[in-house]
């Protein structure tokens, strides 16, 4: 099957908010072709399929910071925008948001967002074996270099200001 939605604009899409990889209820309804108060809908007549590891919705601070972060404005005459803070959508709340909306499209979009999210914990992974190994390394390698932690050591020291050498030629 033909992806539906370049991957890099899904992965663009996720972001970590308390920890968790998520998609905004925007961002997702964006994907899923449907208006985000239609979403939004759906999500609350089925709430009992949304515990809280699948969905949960922004505080106004997170809000803020997420605003304040990708430049976005208020609206100043009051009209339009949100009117509610933002659901935030784990992969599993990603997947049951296509199943309530019970769309073809939806359907097929949510393998592609669920593809993006296992990418991404791959990504993840791989940086944090490179981590473990560099760290490996330098613990391996410290007692070798030793002279040379301790030489840089001593150039970084503060030098003693009663040792001052007089600048010049000296008498003796």
């Amino acid at each position: 099957m033909k992806n539906l939605i370049p991957a890099e604009l899904i992965e663009r899409k996720i972001l970590v908010i308390r920890g968790e990889k998520v998609i905004l209820d925007s961002d997702l309804a964006v994907l899923y072709v449907v208006e985000t108060k239609r979403l939004n809908e759906q999500i609350r007549r089925n709430k009992d399929r949304f515990p809280e590891d699948f969905m949960f919705q922004l505080t106004d601070e997170e809000f803020n910071c997420l605003r304040s972060q990708f430049a976005t404005s208020n609206n100043p005459a009051g009209r339009g925008g949100r009117r509610h803070l933002p659901y935030a959508f784990t992969e599993h709340g990603a997947i049951m948001a296509a199943s309530v909306l019970n769309t073809p499209l939806a359907v097929a979009v949510s393998v592609q967002v669920v593809r993006a999210f296992v990418k991404l914990r791959e990504m993840i992974s791989t940086h944090k074996d490179l981590a473990k190994k560099l760290e490996d390394l330098e613990q391996k390698y410290d007692s070798q270099f030793k002279m040379v932690f301790d030489a840089i050591r001593q150039l970084m020291a503060p030098s003693d200001p009663k040792k001052k050498r007089a600048i010049g030629f000296g008498r003796d």
